[in-house]
């Protein structure tokens, strides 16, 4: 049998916290950040939990996640 692989864009992107949720980076830092506040910036810098109806395509592309 051989190894299973990851899709290597989602391992990227994806990690998994200490309760076994999906974390995710926040969109919209990368450019265009002039016209953006401070606060909405500072925002972006955090991460969040990736959606619950995403859960179970995130999980097929990274099998032993």
């Amino acid at each position: 049998m051989p190894k299973m692989k990851s899709n290597r864009g989602a391992a990227k992107r994806f990690r998994r916290t200490g309760s076994g949720k999906l974390a995710r980076m926040r969109a919209g830092k990368s450019h265009i950040l002039t016209k953006k506040n401070r606060k909405r910036k500072r925002r972006l810098r955090s991460s969040a939990a990736a959606a619950g109806a995403d859960r179970k395509r995130v999980r097929r592309m990274l099998p032993g996640f």
